[in-house]
Parts: structure tokens; C-alpha cells; sequence
């Protein structure tokens, strides 16, 4: 009983110690970490870990229920559908044709109004806020520099660093995009309750603007420089900008840092489901229009999804873009496989959520997944690709 007593006094106390040493080294971040997410038995974050941290929440307004196909759920999972799902976790997949649900169905206890992290997808978001506020006169144009909002990067290279290049992935800082690593920024940033404070830590140590390297940091300060902008929280932007236009059918949340600093993870995490995250798609595929209404200008819509550096065709503002056959996808991307697929040609979205994209730990570039997921789509439709 001794043994037990004196054990337990030096767990205590080599506990204690250790938190003295996160709190002395600036990593107390990783407590945080700790109790979110390797505690629940995971190593990265996850679908549901929305639930662990502070959110704020996006409202709805009028719903506008995607109307059900003529052919709506007359067509089988294709065997190939099929195994990749079981494989990969999958917990919803929608195929949308002509603005209309042709497929649905959703797995592992979830249902279409289930709410799950929307990891990176939530950066087509933000790059789609930048280009409203261009649109409604709160930022210039794309050339403007970061530093008229964020006077922390006004000198040397970081003077150099415009709107449109944190839109682009081109901002040249030092941002590490590492998932899984606990000491990267990147999970730094996921963590820590002053996001605000990681950001001003950056370097901009490559010029500006002129190659694209893929940054969830860079997203991150674009929200910045947008709240400085607009004056205007960046939940409470996108409530008015999109999810009430768009009828959205459910209600949303996106993480903050925190209730004190109250800046959200603009890099991700936003939990929604996947007909709400199709709508953004559709918008896009529409130029921008809305039922008829020009919710977001055409011609920024255009720049968007096409590559803003010719040596780096994947990648235009906020959005993924993949040729298939001769098909021209644009797409929202989030980790652990949350994808959003368009060909506008076609007039087909296809939405994939799910716990896992399969093995390896690309980061910026397409996993096989991708195509699986598209092909095994057209497949079901009947479509050549």
C-alpha cells in the first residue's frame, strides 16, 4: 500500500512538473491536444472533435430543400463504391445531377443532417468571403497589401504579400503543413487559444506571389485581413454572405481558438453535412448566381477555378482542380477525405465525407481516392470518363 502511495505521489508530481515545462515553453498548447484527441483514441483530429471545442454558430434561414431526381436512389452502389466506402470509413455520399439528388446514402450511425469537421473544405469558404468583400467594396481588389490590415507584415518580403496571394497559397511564409507532428504549427494552430498570436509569429522568408506552396496558415491570416476589412466576425460574414442566401436546411457551427479570442480556425472546421456543403459547389458551378440573384461576382468566380501559376495547375483561389479523362473537376478538399467534386459540363456534384481517405499522409496532393470516388459516380450515372 506504501509502494501504491509513494508511486502515485511521484506521478503527481512528475505530472506537475511537466506542466510546468509546456506552460515554460510555450507548449501548453499540447494538454489541449492531449485531452481532445489522443485521449478519445485518435492521432489526428477527427469527424465529431467539433464537440470538444468552442464554436459559434452560423444560423439558417428560409431552407431550400434540394429537390429528389426522377431517378432519385434508382441505381445500386456500384461494387467499387462499395468497397472504397467500407474501406475508407465513408459516412455520407451524395451525387447531385442537374441540381437535383440522384444518390444518397449515409453510414456508420450518420444521417443527412448529421454535422461533421469539414477539415480544409472550409478554405473555398473563406476564399469565397474574400471575393465578397472585394465585391462589397471592404478590400480593393486582390493586389491590396495584407499589411494595410495586418501592419505586423509590412516590411521587407512580408510588405510584398497581397490578398490574393493568401487566397492562392503563395504568401511565402514559413508555415509548416504537418497533421500529424505535435510540435508542427499546424497543430499549434489547431490547438492553441490564441490563433491570432501563432499567426504573428510567421516569417515570410520566399518572395511573395510568385509560387504556390500549400498553407493552411495562409487561409488562416486571409480571415484575419477579411474580419479587419469588414468588421465583421467571419461566422457571422458567412451566415449573411452564404448560408442564409443559399438555404442552407440546417444550421452550422465554426470552431474558434477560443470565447476570449473568438477568431475561428478559418483553415477548417466548419460541422455541417453534406447536401448544406454541396450548395457551395452548385454556387460556384453557377457563376456565382442563386436562383437568379448574382450572390457572387462572375468574373472573380472564373479566377477562382482556374491555376493562378501555370507550373501549379492543381490549385486556383480556394480550390482544388483536377482533370480526369477529359473532364475538369473543381473541388473542395478536406482532410481525412471530406471532398465536394464538380463538373460544371456535366452539371454533376458528387459529396464525399468520411473518416479516412486512405493510407499515407499526402498533404497537397490528389490521393487515389479522388478518382475512385469520381469514376465509381459516373459509373452508377451510366457516363463515359
Amino acid at each position: 500500500m506504501k509502494f501504491l502511495k509513494k508511486l502515485f505521489k511521484w506521478i503527481v508530481i512528475l505530472f506537475g512538473l511537466l506542466v510546468i515545462v509546456l506552460y515554460a515553453t510555450d507548449t501548453d498548447y499540447l494538454l489541449k491536444a492531449v485531452r481532445t484527441i489522443y485521449l478519445q483514441g485518435y492521432t489526428t483530429a477527427y469527424l465529431e472533435d467539433y464537440k470538444k471545442f468552442d464554436n459559434q454558430v452560423i444560423e439558417n434561414s428560409t431552407p431550400q430543400p434540394w429537390p429528389n431526381h426522377k431517378n432519385y436512389n434508382s441505381v445500386e452502389e456500384s461494387e467499387g463504391l462499395k468497397s472504397i466506402n467500407g474501406t475508407n470509413g465513408t459516412i455520407a455520399y451524395v451525387i447531385i445531377k442537374n441540381d437535383s439528388i440522384w444518390f444518397e446514402n449515409y453510414y456508420d450511425g450518420f444521417n443527412e443532417n448529421s454535422q461533421t469537421n469539414s477539415f480544409s473544405m472550409a478554405k473555398s469558404y473563406v476564399s469565397g468571403l474574400m471575393g465578397k468583400a472585394i465585391q462589397d467594396g471592404y478590400i480593393k481588389s486582390l493586389n491590396q497589401p495584407v499589411s494595410d490590415f495586418i501592419p505586423e507584415f509590412g516590411d521587407g518580403l512580408a510588405a510584398k504579400m497581397t490578398v490574393g496571394d493568401l487566397s492562392s497559397m503563395a504568401s511565402g511564409t514559413n508555415w509548416d503543413e504537418k497533421y500529424y507532428s505535435p510540435l508542427s504549427i499546424t497543430t499549434r494552430a489547431y490547438f492553441d487559444d490564441d490563433l491570432e498570436k501563432v499567426m504573428l509569429g510567421l516569417k515570410v522568408v520566399r518572395e511573395p506571389g510568385t509560387s504556390y506552396k500549400y498553407a493552411s496558415g495562409d487561409t488562416q491570416m486571409l480571415a484575419m485581413v477579411i474580419e479587419k476589412a469588414t468588421g465583421k466576425k467571419m461566422y457571422d460574414y458567412l451566415t449573411e454572405s452564404f448560408w442564409k442566401p443559399l438555404g442552407c436546411e440546417n444550421p452550422t457551427l465554426w470552431q474558434v481558438d477560443s470565447e476570449d479570442h473568438d477568431l475561428v480556425k478559418a483553415y477548417c472546421c466548419i460541422a455541417s453535412n453534406a447536401k448544406d456543403f454541396a450548395r457551395f459547389g452548385k454556387l460556384y458551378k453557377d457563376h456565382g448566381k442563386w436562383n437568379g440573384k448574382q450572390v457572387l461576382d462572375s468574373a472573380f468566380v472564373a479566377k477562382s477555378l482556374k491555376p493562378r501559376f501555370p507550373e501549379s495547375p492543381e490549385y486556383g483561389y480556394g480550390w482544388w482542380l483536377k482533370t480526369i479523362g477529359n473532364k475538369h473537376f473543381f473541388m473542395m478538399r478536406g482532410h481525412l477525405g471530406q471532398y465536394v467534386f464538380v463538373e460544371p459540363n456535366d452539371n454533376v456534384i458528387i459529396v464525399r465525407l468520411g473518416h479516412s481517405k486512405g493510407p499515407g499522409d499526402a498533404v497537397a496532393t490528389f490521393t487515389d481516392d479522388i478518382t475512385t470516388y469520381i469514376k465509381e459516380a459516373y459509373k452508377m450515372l451510366g457516363y463515359d470518363l
